[in-house]
């Protein structure tokens, strides 16, 4: 009889994670053996488990779902990822695919249905929520480079530019020159609706 595949379960939500762990846990060829709270907590746990398959919330305190697939991608390319989300904007979708992630699904979907995507991103096939894939192909593709999505999302808090160029490790010139160029490129009039609109198509 094979090993039941090993699940690294993250999500901040502890009942819902407790839930899951519960409810994939009566499956018999699957098994959570790390649960975590946070993204850096995430990458902890699939540093001392090396999970087959972790299934990763796509909004978590210390790093997002994306990164610790880009984590995961580089330092265990054999655990395959799947995002599971609340937040199913189309930019989202777009990154989660760059970093790797095998499966993208919306926390509405059944335990059983998950269990069985779960098998599938497993034995190295992708799944893809259709209405998910549909709006993110209607969006488009992000107007923002890398740099300016970083800066844009630095912003978000109201930070000043001299925190934002402290943070990311660049002048507070070249933060505005970003600022300024991503405030232009999504279409609005200051730096905090670009970031309300950026992140409604999930570009940040």
């Amino acid at each position: 009889m094979t090993a039941p595949l090993r699940l690294l379960l993250a999500d901040d939500e502890h009942l819902i994670r407790g839930a899951l762990a519960a409810l994939l846990s009566l499956e018999d060829d699957l098994t959570v053996v790390a649960e975590a709270a946070t993204g850096p907590e995430a990458m902890a746990m699939a540093r001392a488990h090396t999970p087959d398959v972790a299934v990763l919330d796509l909004q978590m305190p210390g790093a997002d779902g994306v990164k610790v697939a880009a984590f995961l991608q580089a330092e265990q390319p054999d655990c395959q990822v799947l995002i599971v989300t609340s937040h199913g904007r189309p930019g989202h979708l777009k990154r989660a695919l760059a970093a790797g992630v095998r499966g993208f699904v919306p926390k509405t979907v059944s335990a059983q249905r998950l269990a069985e995507i779960i098998r599938t991103v497993h034995a190295g096939n992708r799944y893809v929520d259709p209405e998910l894939a549909a709006d993110a192909i209607s969006a488009g593709d992000s107007p923002l480079t890398e740099r300016e999505a970083e800066v844009l999302e630095l912003a978000a808090d109201g930070a000043p530019v001299a925190e934002i160029a402290e943070r990311a490790a660049l002048s507070p010139r070249t933060v505005r020159n970003y600022l300024s160029s991503a405030i232009s490129k999504v279409g609005a009039e200051n730096r905090h609706t670009a970031v309300r609109l950026a992140r409604e198509k999930g570009w940040v």
